[in-house]
């Protein structure tokens, strides 16, 4: 009996990728992104956190909420594009999620400055940052929210390298992926039994 063996082929990335990505070389431009993109972070969220209007009543952000949902008199356009967000913000604001929510929005951007400062868990950090940017450019907000979305975008893909230089460097390797466990998680050695 003959067995087939069936020859998996693997896409090579191509080399600029592989630079840009994958190798340490470039953790030095990431820890720049990194750093200007965790300061910017920190000091939205300083403003935020330092206001009671954000952290105890949430009347900012139901500020915010309500002139993203306004329909305008035509010809003018309304701020949101998309009616099914428009929907989800009313929604918000109908069960006055503003009062809890505007504390979500204000230490979520505190947190997210601080990991990328810090290089710790930057591919998720530049991805929760990024998911924040993109909601607020759907609630019409441009600002800089496009050029600090694309920076997110651009740390996430470089998430091995992009915390080389900061905590990511040692953080994981000890926790790993879950498709390649870290020394914590990872298989232990058996016990060595002597007699």
């Amino acid at each position: 009996m003959t067995q087939v063996t069936k020859k998996t082929e693997v896409l090579e990335d191509p080399p600029i990728a592989r630079f840009l990505f994958n190798g340490t070389t470039m953790a030095w431009v990431w820890l720049i992104a990194r750093l200007y993109l965790g300061y910017m972070w920190i000091d939205a969220a300083l403003h935020k956190v330092n206001d009671p209007s954000w952290v105890q009543t949430g009347l900012a952000l139901k500020g915010f909420w309500l002139r993203a949902v306004a329909i305008p008199k035509p010809p003018a356009r309304p701020p949101i594009s998309f009616p099914w967000y428009r929907e989800f913000l009313q929604y918000m604001l109908d069960i006055q999620a503003y009062t809890w929510f505007g504390k979500l929005v204000a230490y979520g951007e505190l947190l997210i400055g601080i990991a990328l400062v810090l290089g710790v868990l930057t591919g998720f950090a530049a991805f929760f940052g990024a998911f924040m940017n993109f909601n607020f450019m759907l609630a019409g907000t441009a600002s800089t929210n496009p050029v600090l979305f694309l920076i997110a975008i651009l740390l996430i893909l470089a998430w091995k390298t992009a915390g080389y230089v900061g905590v990511d460097r040692y953080l994981l390797p000890l926790l790993g992926t879950p498709w390649q466990p870290g020394r914590i998680f990872g298989p232990r050695a058996a016990p060595e039994v002597t007699s």
